[in-house]
């Protein structure tokens, strides 16, 4: 990804967070000539706070080196920060992880793919506290079902073991 690209992206987040009502600012030489490792973003909104590393691809894998972690983790720490890695893959939006969460390679770098960000990943919506993540199994849960009724399990149980036929279990299920 070009360096124009990734700067365009970077203003794109620190322009969403602010419209989300967060206060933010791009941290000027980030990933440049500059002695201390700075994050790509801080953004905090009274109550949470952030420095964010951002990356995009078109649809490659992303890469961070294990230093541009550890300093990202290194700064969080001593500015009271959550530290966070926010990916944007091309038609998507931004999806935040805590570096803890991303694979880390052989080699001590850390990889997020596409599919593990739109899966896995905080969306922006979430991230800004607009929405809350909901699993299938939390959904699960809410309404008290724990799985499939035991007397329809058994009665199924009972056809598949020639014990009942299929007429007589439709009548038991009625």
């Amino acid at each position: 990804m070009s360096q124009a690209k990734g700067d365009r992206r970077e203003r794109e987040l620190v322009n969403e967070l602010d419209e989300a009502g967060f206060a933010v600012m791009r941290a000027p030489a980030s990933g440049s000539a500059t002695e201390r490792e700075l994050p790509d973003v801080l953004a905090g909104d009274g109550e949470q706070f952030y420095a964010v590393e951002a990356k995009s691809s078109s649809g490659d894998p992303i890469y961070l080196t294990g230093e541009e972690v550890e300093a990202l983790i290194y700064f969080a720490q001593n500015f009271g920060a959550k530290p966070r890695i926010g990916v944007r893959f091309d038609r998507e939006d931004w999806y935040f992880f805590h570096p803890a969460d991303l694979h880390v390679t052989d080699g001590g770098n850390y990889r997020v793919k596409k599919e593990t960000a739109l899966a896995d990943g905080t969306d922006f919506a979430e991230f800004v506290g607009a929405s809350e993540k909901v699993t299938l199994d939390e959904l699960g849960d809410e309404d008290g079902d724990d799985g499939p009724d035991e007397d329809i399990l058994r009665v199924l149980n009972a056809v598949e073991q020639g014990v009942m036929d299929v007429e007589e279990a439709a009548r038991a299920l009625e």
